[in-house]
């Protein structure tokens, strides 16, 4: 009795002081979740529950993935992107077709048959094909007009499946409103049929004309079938039975495909992804993935990287635009633009004779040429910057137009003090 009376005080002040701890074990756990950040859903889950693919991945690995990803794109206060929006699988692309057909059903705006030879013959072999034969005959309608159909036949479309075909006139036709388009085949780059296209033409734009009067706004002879194209041949491309996987940068760059790999090896684990070039990224297929494509590359697509790109000047000279990266940095560099200025003005007299003079009344040219070059702009000093910010006020502060800051930059960069290469559109 005495050795229970003694423990059980003892056991109730140790539930008590166990109470408090574990809650702070509980907080602290709770907050280092929250803090850890969220990497993508790996194979197994973000669980870490075990499937059919492989291992079970736990979330502390998903986040670890996410950290290197973070830590290669120089942290977290940068702008990261998606590989997704950087690069894309190779062969998994659209493929260009075409195909030659005739829009019929005009109202008197199609081909002149007598300047379109082509719609002229094409008109009487489609007949012939319908058992009307009129060779020899003279037609002179004008409600037909020879188009060419273009479409991109999108990836792993099937057969059955509808596309979008845009029609375009080929001839003098002055608009296709109202207009349908016959069956016409689309042929691909070999020459095989991979599509039938059909339906009637819509188009954005209208003509109107009188005797005295004309107007046209967008452009009539260009329309568009929406589900006008019918997917008639596959083409056949094995993903999931690949070994070896590419993807292709949308803009090229050492950097970026170095991360990209990085970011796919931490998330694979080994050293499955090596870039091969600044374009290109090899991925050889784990063992655990393969036969599964597809869950690897949605998997793989969402990791997120920072992009690198060379310091880079645009300039359009048509229309002043000049477009700066944030990476572009010029050297210390004294700038003065000159301030020519030539005016001419005249000022005609009018020379008269004398009263009972035999002269006659001439007009005499009287002009005025100046020129100042004393300009108010002087030399200016632009310091070497360090933010493009900075580098934009340096140049604001000359006081120049966009036309004059095409000329600086340009002038700047052959003197070697900008680090960026000037792309002239």
């Amino acid at each position: 009795m005495r050795f229970t009376r003694c423990a059980m005080p003892r056991l109730f002040r140790l539930r008590h002081l166990l109470t408090p701890l574990a809650a702070l074990l509980l907080a602290g756990v709770a907050m280092a979740a929250d803090l850890a950040p969220a990497g993508p859903v790996g194979p197994a889950g973000r669980g870490g529950s075990p499937t059919n693919n492989g291992p079970a991945r736990s979330g502390a690995a998903d986040a670890g993935v996410s950290r290197t990803a973070f830590a290669g794109s120089g942290g977290m206060g940068t702008a990261l992107s998606r590989i997704k929006d950087l690069a894309s699988i190779e062969g998994v692309r659209s493929n260009q077709i075409l195909g030659y057909g005739i829009v019929v059903g005009l109202n008197g705006t199609g081909d002149t048959l007598n300047n379109a030879p082509f719609t002229k013959q094409s008109l009487t072999a489609m007949l012939e094909r319908l058992g009307v034969n009129t060779r020899g005959a003279t037609m002179r309608t004008a409600n037909v007009a020879a188009v060419m159909i273009t479409a991109n036949l999108p990836p792993f479309a099937v057969q059955g499946t509808r596309l979008d075909v845009t029609v375009s006139a080929l001839g003098d036709a002055k608009s296709l409103q109202g207009g349908t388009l016959l069956a016409t085949p689309l042929l691909g780059a070999d020459g095989e049929v991979y599509a039938v296209s059909q339906g009637p033409v819509a188009i954005s734009g209208f003509s109107a004309e009188a005797e005295a009067a004309k107007i046209t706004r967008g452009v009539p002879t260009v329309g568009r079938i929406a589900n006008g194209g019918l997917i008639e041949r596959e083409i056949d491309f094995a993903l999931n039975k690949l070994k070896t996987l590419r993807l292709s940068l949308r803009n090229p760059d050492l950097t970026t495909a170095r991360r990209v790999a990085a970011a796919i090896n931490d998330f694979v684990g080994g050293d499955s992804a090596e870039p091969t070039d600044p374009s290109t990224v090899v991925l050889q297929i784990p063992p655990r993935f393969q036969g599964n494509m597809i869950r690897l590359l949605t998997d793989i697509e969402q990791l997120r990287i920072e992009p690198d790109q060379g310091a880079r000047v645009v300039i359009d000279e048509r229309s002043g635009i000049i477009v700066m990266g944030k990476d572009v940095r010029v050297s210390t560099v004294a700038v003065a633009q000159g301030n020519l200025t030539v005016t001419i003005s005249e000022e005609p007299q009018v020379s008269q004779p004398n009263e009972f003079g035999q002269g006659r009344t001439v007009v005499v040219p009287r002009s005025n040429v100046k020129v100042d070059t004393e300009g108010t702009n002087k030399l200016a000093l632009v310091k070497e910057s360090v933010t493009l910010r900075e580098l934009v006020d340096g140049l604001n502060a000359l006081g120049l137009g966009p036309r004059d800051l095409l000329s600086i930059l340009q002038a700047i960069k052959a003197a070697g003090a900008l680090q960026a290469d000037i792309e002239v559109m």
